[in-house]
């Protein structure tokens, strides 16, 4: 079967995009290994897959698989890329839509100087709905690893996160203790593990180690979910400038149940077919 698809990234963060709409698509987890492998495929962090919608007052289904072939909730930079792909290849012609994901409906919209901006709806502090198991609801914990114990906090933004306080992201243990992080038995379903250097009340340097991805250059949720856990703990104030090592986010939150606001880029990279 030729496939159609389209290479995109959000500040690096890059996905191979899928038109299940015009198209029926039902992708095995080696097929999605395989377009997502570096030297065999196509390469990607994420495969993107937008269908039509399975429920009213929504615009698309939004469903996003990671390199290793497992389906996630959620993805920040992957829901930019998905508003550039709609519109580039003729599926809507609103400036903003309602998408469906695995965690609920958000809500992009294409801004007036092509820059996108995504509700990503409110984070979620409650540790069994994160999910995250801990008999307290402080919003710092301790996280103890095989040879260290470490503090975080649990945020849930469609997909759980761990965000940690660094003095520098440059030199945060990122490779040694991201994946000791994302297979914590406290994390039933892993978790993205976030580390974050504040610059300023308005401004923070994030890496993140993704689950099922390992380190990306940028990643959207986990910029959402580093500023709200720095708001929340006192020490920022939106907006805040989130700076990954592929570019620049604009992350927005005023606290309690308020969505939190993201906007940045989508690059369309390249189109392509590839025999599946």
């Amino acid at each position: 079967m030729l496939v159609p698809f389209v290479k995109m990234h959000g500040l690096g963060n890059d996905f191979v995009v899928l038109d299940g709409v015009r198209q029926l698509l039902e992708l095995t987890r080696a097929q999605l290994r395989w377009l997502a492998d570096r030297h065999f495929g196509v390469g990607c962090d994420q495969v993107l897959l937008v269908e039509a919608p399975t429920q009213p007052g929504v615009d698309f289904r939004y469903r996003i698989f990671n390199a290793d072939g497992s389906e996630v909730e959620q993805c920040g930079n992957g829901a930019r890329c998905f508003v550039r792909f709609v519109h580039e290849q003729g599926l809507t012609t609103q400036r903003q839509i309602r998408v469906e994901t695995l965690s609920g409906v958000i809500v992009p919209r294409l801004e007036e100087d092509g820059s996108i901006t995504v509700d990503m709806g409110p984070p979620e502090f409650d540790a069994a709905r994160i999910p995250f198991v801990s008999d307290s609801d402080d919003i710092v914990q301790p996280l103890q690893l095989a040879d260290e114990e470490i503090v975080i906090t649990a945020v849930g933004m469609g997909n759980p996160h761990a965000v940690q306080l660094v003095d520098d992201v440059d030199t945060a243990p990122v490779e040694r203790q991201g994946p000791a992080i994302e297979l914590h038995p406290r994390f039933p379903l892993r978790v993205n593990a976030g580390f974050m250097q504040v610059s300023d009340r308005h401004a923070i340097r994030l890496r993140v180690h993704e689950r099922g991805a390992g380190e990306t250059l940028a990643c959207g949720t986990g910029a959402c979910a580093a500023v709200v856990a720095g708001i929340a703990r006192g020490l920022l104030d939106s907006p805040v400038r989130v700076a990954t090592r592929g570019g620049d986010l604009r992350v927005a939150w005023s606290g309690k149940d308020a969505s939190v606001m993201m906007t940045g880029p989508a690059v369309t990279v390249f189109k392509g077919e590839i025999e599946l």
